[in-house]
């Protein structure tokens, strides 16, 4: 059986934890950020998880 490859625009935007848990940066930071207000911006800054039934094909998709 061949391997499985890793889709390596997934593995771009997320990152597995040691825990198992899954990684991703937010959206919504990369322009016009001039009409966004600075707790926006703030609060984009941190890591966010993804959810428990969405990370079961995340994990599919990047090998894990």
């Amino acid at each position: 059986m061949p391997k499985m490859k890793t889709r390596k625009a997934v593995a771009a935007r997320f990152k597995l934890t040691g825990t198992g848990k899954i990684k991703q940066m937010h959206d919504g930071k990369g322009h016009i950020l001039t009409k966004k207000s600075r707790n926006r911006k703030r609060k984009l800054r941190k890591t966010g998880y993804v959810s428990k039934q969405f990370s079961k094909n995340i994990k599919g998709m990047i090998g894990g």
